[in-house]
């Protein structure tokens, strides 16, 4: 599992430089500058959770007898829940979506405080 994870972070990794220069290159000037800084923001939490998944893959290896999985779903999804919304809210000026960010950035604080629970349970092991 671990080596889905190293594969997923780097594949959301590239895909969140092309989008960083996507945006800066061509997006720019095209843009509001609100709608250009909500696609900013975006690729930011995009790009830090998908150089999270490395820190996942290592706890799969480091702490084998425990699930380190579901953190990395967690951070799959806040990736295409949070910023996917932000990326089709930016492009599209669809407001609606708004609504749905929150729920992205839910699956980034449950990753983010279940991989913590878990690395001090293996620790007490």
């Amino acid at each position: 599992m671990h080596r889905l994870f190293i594969i997923a972070g780097s594949l959301l990794s590239f895909v969140a430089v092309a989008l960083g220069a996507f945006a800066a290159h061509l997006l720019k000037p095209k843009l509001p500058e609100n709608l250009f800084n909500i696609f900013e923001v975006g690729v930011r939490y995009h790009f830090y959770h998908s150089l999270a998944l490395f820190a996942v893959a290592w706890c799969i290896v480091q702490f084998p007898s425990s699930s380190f999985t579901i953190v990395g779903w967690l951070f799959i999804s806040g990736i295409v829940i949070f910023s996917g919304s932000l990326y089709v809210m930016s492009l599209t000026g669809i407001q609606w979506l708004g609504a749905i960010t929150p729920i992205g950035g839910v699956c980034f604080l449950s990753g983010w405080l279940l991989l913590a629970w878990k690395v001090y349970q293996s620790a007490q092991q």
